[in-house]
């Protein structure tokens, strides 16, 4: 299963994980991000905590 930087980190941001600033973003305010899909977000979830993350 090919999961991206973006769906990780959104992730992430849902479990209160603290990313640092990212330089490239994007310009308008409002940009649209596709969103992780409920099984890649398990997916990542559970490799989460498997590592003590969450």
């Amino acid at each position: 299963m090919k999961v991206s930087n973006l769906s990780i980190a959104q992730v992430k941001q849902k479990y209160g994980i603290i990313e640092r600033e990212n330089y490239n973003k994007p310009k308008p305010e409002n940009a649209r991000q596709p969103q992780c899909p409920p099984e890649k977000e398990a997916t990542i979830t559970a490799a989460l905590k498997f590592f003590g993350m969450i």
